[in-house]
Parts: C-alpha cells; sequence; structure tokens
C-alpha cells in the first residue's frame, strides 16, 4: 500500500477534545475517499496539517483535504504547505502554487478576465460604509452580497439592501472584501457544484437555502439533492476549471445561474473543498484513480 497522507484540521478529526460542528462532513469525506483509495492500493492517513510532530517524510505524498480551520491563519498554512511539499518531494495535492492563487477571492478577476462567465464584482479595501455606498451604484442594483477575500463556508459574509443599516463590525469581513449583486437564482432554484477528480467529471448537486435564508451551507440549514445536469452545464464547469493556472487533483465548481440563463461561477474550490459524497456514488474510486495517476507520473520521474 502506497502510504498517502490526508491533510485535515485537528478539530475534524476524531478524538478531537472539541470537534468542528461540520466534523460529519469529514467522517463522510474521508471513510469513501478510504474505501476508493484501499482498492487502488493506497492507504489513505487522516492528520492534522498543523502537528508539528508528523514524519511527512514517511508518506510518499499528501493531499489536501478537510484543513477547514486555515482561513484563520492563511500565511501560515501556506508556510506549512511548502514545508510539507519539500519533505514529500513535491507530491502535494493541490499543489501550493494552485492553493496559493486559490486562497484569495482575486483568483475570480483572474478567471473572468480569461472569459469565464463571472458574476459582476467591485472589490473592497474595506467595508467602509461610503465604499459600499459606491458599490450599490457601481452594479447598478439595490441588494449586495459582501464576503471577505479570504473566507469559506459564509463566515463573516451579508447580505444587505440599499439604505440599510451596516451590521456590527464583528459580523462584516474582517479586512478586503468583494461586493456583487444578489442573485436570487440561488432562493429560487439553488447553487450548482460540479465535483472533478483529475480531469473526470464525477458528480454534481444542487444546494439550496432553508425557507428565510440565502446561505446554502448546512450549517444555515442549507439543503443538497444530487441531480444529472445538462451535458451543456458540465461543460460550463469544465471550462471554468481549465482557466486554473494548473491541472488539479480535485476540485469543485460552484455556479450560480445568471438572469440571461448562463451559469456564472462562484466558487472555483481548489483548497479543501467538501466533496458532497453522499450525492457522489462510488466518487472514492474516481477520486483514488485521479490520485493513482499523479502517483505513477511522480514514480517514473524518479
Amino acid at each position: 500500500m502506497i502510504p498517502i497522507a490526508f491533510l485535515a484540521s485537528t478539530a475534524t478529526l476524531p478524538g478531537a477534545a472539541h470537534r468542528r460542528d461540520d466534523a460529519w462532513q469529514h467522517d463522510l469525506e474521508f471513510a469513501e475517499l478510504v474505501l476508493g483509495c484501499r482498492r487502488a492500493g493506497i492507504h489513505l492517513d487522516a492528520v492534522a496539517w498543523d502537528d508539528a510532530q508528523i514524519e511527512w517524510g514517511r508518506y510518499h505524498g499528501a493531499v489536501v483535504g478537510t484543513t477547514w480551520d486555515y482561513t484563520a491563519r492563511p500565511d501560515f498554512f501556506l508556510e506549512r504547505l511548502e514545508q510539507i511539499a519539500g519533505a514529500v518531494q513535491g507530491r502535494l495535492w493541490n499543489s501550493p502554487k494552485l492553493i496559493s492563487w486559490n486562497a484569495r477571492k482575486t483568483y475570480l478577476a483572474a478567471l473572468s478576465d480569461a472569459g469565464a462567465v463571472s458574476v459582476p464584482t467591485v472589490w473592497l479595501d474595506s467595508c467602509a460604509p461610503d465604499l459600499i455606498a459606491a458599490a450599490f451604484d457601481d452594479l447598478a442594483t439595490d441588494e449586495l452580497v459582501i464576503k471577505p477575500v479570504i473566507g469559506a463556508g459564509a463566515w463573516r459574509q451579508i447580505r444587505l439592501r440599499r439604505g440599510d443599516d451596516l451590521p456590527p463590525a464583528d459580523h462584516l469581513p474582517p479586512k478586503a472584501a468583494l461586493a456583487q449583486p444578489f442573485l436570487h437564482s440561488i432562493v429560487r432554484e439553488g447553487e450548482y457544484s460540479f465535483l472533478f477528480f483529475g480531469e473526470r467529471f464525477s458528480h454534481a448537486l444542487i444546494k439550496r437555502p432553508a425557507p428565510g435564508d440565502y446561505r446554502i451551507q448546512a450549517k444555515y440549514g442549507g439543503r443538497e439533492a444530487a441531480i444529472k445536469p445538462l451535458a451543456d452545464d458540465i461543460a460550463a464547469a469544465a471550462e471554468v476549471l481549465a482557466k486554473a493556472p494548473e491541472a488539479p487533483l480535485y476540485a469543485r465548481v460552484d455556479m450560480a445561474r445568471l438572469d440571461d440563463g448562463r451559469l456564472a461561477v462562484m466558487e472555483l474550490e481548489l483548497i479543501e473543498p467538501y466533496f458532497y459524497v453522499e450525492q457522489g456514488r462510488n466518487c472514492g474510486d474516481i477520486f483514488a484513480a485521479a490520485l493513482l495517476d499523479r502517483i505513477r507520473l511522480s514514480l517514473a520521474d524518479r
């Protein structure tokens, strides 16, 4: 069996003194990936990315997995990934270069510049009231969603209508942010997620918010359902993925429908996306096949 480290957060691992509320998603995802990897001759070992006691050299490589606490220490996280990559002779997937590019939501501007169908966006140095007021005008909308440039899971994200008072500062993005028109299609239709391993499409789902909310994450009452997407929609997601700086081991393309009917990229998740294994039958085998391809290439390069 080829030993591969699966990087997780301490608080997602079983036995942690204080597990995260979403640690059950780690359990589901890791169990599915372990089964697929075992059938492919790979031993997947879940370890905390910031554990200073890990001997990384005993692994053939590493996969960035459920590192869901990295946004609290993004610079340290990227430094640690470089250290791990060095210890496993560069066999870290996704690569530190790709993760560094994806860690700030400014990558969305790069995708838009490359021709990806995107949601109109204004970039804010802060959430100062005058900047937000200008964003309403620049985007010609009466309703905004404002997100931190570094963040995940709708953390310190707000929905704001023109004329509303700003929420308290500790509810706003703490530093730089992006503002986008609120897409009512997310409430009416939902947000789509397309999962890819290597260059192979695995599965898709639609995520819908709870009544009265707009956030589609499970911790806010969001719910998911597997879908059989249209070929054109898979192609649209694949086109977004193709604009990444390099081909990833795994990716989740989150998209929502614009008023003109086109799917626009909301996020290209290349760091630690949840794979929604409940909606992806046998996705562990597809993941393992893509991982095995990377391992074989690394062995051929020796």
